[in-house]
């Protein structure tokens, strides 16, 4: 049994202007499967395939009130290719955003509701990633959560340092998973969090009892009305075990 990283899901007071955005963004089809959620893939994707990472955009009423943990990396190909998407982003209602990062190659933006994103210099590593380079994770102990999400994924796991873990899909193809460590302590719920998905044939139950093994946790949370499992990482990120497909 194993999952995959299929979508991230982001709160939103507005999730259809949010979901505009970031259609316009990344150059993606804007879909939605009721009232208060947005979907967002690539035009003609057939999900879920590794070759992205979706986006799901649900409204939820309460304002962002700190730093997301988790946030995008957006590619580019040259100097002028980042400076052009800066401003395009500008132009589309982003704004230029300071978190501590001082004097970085890379710009750090935020969204219309303030999800911090951040838009790379050119990397030769991500030249085949897509317009996402990378979902990024703030942590702790990056070489705890590569072993915990190598482990809870078939994603492979490309690097493990005292600052950084990367893992990408077994296929090759798609952006990366960082975790990335940070002074920060996590104090709310996430924002910003994973969708992982078990292969067609898994049994939910059983997948989630795999993950509880290697460390997840309960978030203590009523989830009757649901068909999903909620579940934490091994530092208290809430992430979806979502139905196998």
């Amino acid at each position: 049994m194993a999952t995959r990283l299929v979508q991230i899901n982001m709160k939103a007071q507005d999730d259809s202007a949010l979901g505009r955005f970031w259609a316009e963004a990344l150059g993606w089809g804007v879909d939605s499967e009721g009232p208060g959620v947005t979907n967002l893939e690539p035009v003609g994707f057939s999900y879920p395939d590794p070759v992205a990472v979706c986006i799901d955009i649900v409204a939820r009423p309460e304002p962002k009130t700190v730093k997301n943990r988790v946030h995008l990396d957006l590619a580019t190909t040259s100097t002028a290719h980042q400076a052009e998407l800066v401003a395009r982003l500008k132009d589309l209602g982003a704004t230029l955003a300071d978190v501590g990062q001082g004097d970085v190659p890379w710009t750090v933006m935020a969204d219309p509701e303030g999800n911090e994103f951040c838009v790379l210099e050119p990397r030769p590593v991500y030249r085949d990633t897509g317009p996402v380079a990378a979902v990024v994770v703030d942590c702790a102990d990056p070489r705890e959560m590569a072993r915990f999400w190598g482990r809870a994924t078939d994603w492979t796991v490309h690097e493990v340092t005292d600052g950084q873990a990367t893992l990408r899909s077994a296929q090759g193809v798609g952006p990366y998973l960082e975790f990335v460590r940070t002074p920060d302590a996590k104090s709310v719920w996430n924002r910003v969090h994973l969708d992982v998905r078990p292969y067609p044939g898994d049994v939910l139950e059983a997948e989630a009892d795999r993950l509880r093994a290697l460390g997840a946790t309960d978030p203590g949370i009523d989830q009757s009305a649901i068909s999903w499992t909620v579940l934490a990482d091994p530092e208290g990120n809430e992430f979806c075990l979502l139905t196998p497909a």
